[in-house]
């Protein structure tokens, strides 16, 4: 077990009592499987109950087969940003690419003009954007393009999101956080003062604003950093999709980050039995990559499984704090 995993364990035992309504973001389309109770006609629960593990800390593991190719479950985040160098090509609130030949719908706000695909994402984005648009974020921006950050941008959002009354404070505190050393948490610390600032310029209120803290800020940011996805949209039909995750990257491209709270509690592996793909939008769908039995981890691969060993064991050391002892790693490959 790697030292976060030994750290988070018994944190993890006390909440899991917490999970289903934690969990309630996301759904199962399960095609290959009887997915409505016959009894009560409500849809059944995906093949799948999160456990704590022996090797690993907390895991999913499957609660009956699962065939190769089957949808387990879908996914929607809880908080979502595009990446800066697309605002104005996706979806501001679901990250779909926008046509180029119209159809989107343009937003003017005070300080930012922003695109939505739908008027439905834009009633759904007036969770967090009602408050965002309210603040003059460029200085805030600018210091996170100058230094290359990404995830600061989701806890804008979050932030926003408590703000609003959308969500609570402690929406992420059942994900497991980061490591981080002194130079991050004073980063974080001046981050932390930027946030702050932009939204007290903006008028409001210390009441409002009582759970922002030093501590929330990094708390937040510390569990964003190893469970955040970088979302990627494939290029092909969801049925014409290969079944191995390699293949379908040559076919993506980032459009923005995302945290969910169901797949960050998949473990990683090298030579994974399941992956997350994206087809649209930010929706997340789990799919098995092979026979999965019951009882069994399903897990992801973190990285570019197609890496050699070495890179391998150096990525997922630095960017989340474990040395992987999956078949494949020990064997050297």
């Amino acid at each position: 077990m790697s030292p976060l995993a030994r750290l988070y364990t018994p944190l993890l035992k006390n909440k899991l009592h917490k999970l289903p309504a934690a969990l309630s973001s996301f759904s199962t389309t399960t095609p290959n499987y009887n997915t409505t109770d016959q009894q009560t006609n409500r849809p059944l629960p995906p093949p799948i109950q999160v456990s704590v593990t022996e090797s690993a800390g907390r895991g999913v593991l499957a609660t009956r087969s699962i065939g190769a190719g089957d949808l387990i479950h879908t996914a929607k985040p809880l908080i979502t940003h595009p990446s800066v160098s697309q605002l104005s090509d996706v979806c501001y609130f679901c990250l779909k690419r926008l046509h180029s030949g119209g159809g989107s719908i343009q937003v003017n706000a005070r300080y930012q003009t922003i695109h939505f695909c739908s008027e439905d994402c834009i009633q759904q984005s007036k969770g967090f954007y009602e408050v965002e648009k309210q603040a003059d974020w460029s200085a805030y921006d600018e210091h996170c393009r100058v230094l290359g950050l990404k995830y600061p941008h989701l806890v804008k959002r979050l932030a926003c999101m408590v703000i609003s009354g959308a969500a609570p404070a402690e929406s992420l505190d059942i994900l497991q956080p980061a490591g981080l050393i002194p130079e991050m948490i004073l980063e974080m610390e001046n981050e932390f003062g930027l946030l702050k600032s932009t939204l007290t310029k903006a008028g409001f209120k210390d009441a409002q604003m009582e759970f922002l803290t030093k501590q929330w800020y990094i708390g937040v940011l510390a569990r964003i950093r190893i469970n955040a996805f970088r979302i990627e949209l494939v290029g092909g039909s969801y049925e014409d999709l290969l079944l191995s995750a390699a293949a379908s990257v040559a076919a993506e491209s980032a459009v923005g980050n995302a945290v969910y709270i169901l797949p960050s509690f998949y473990n990683h592996d090298c030579d994974p039995n399941s992956h997350i793909i994206w087809i649209e939008n930010v929706n997340a769908r789990l799919k098995a990559l092979r026979d999965i039995e019951a009882g069994e981890e399903l897990r992801i691969c973190y990285i570019d499984a197609s890496m050699d060993h070495g890179a391998r064991q150096n990525l997922l050391f630095e960017g989340f704090g474990f040395h992987c002892k999956c078949p494949r790693c020990l064997s050297g490959d």
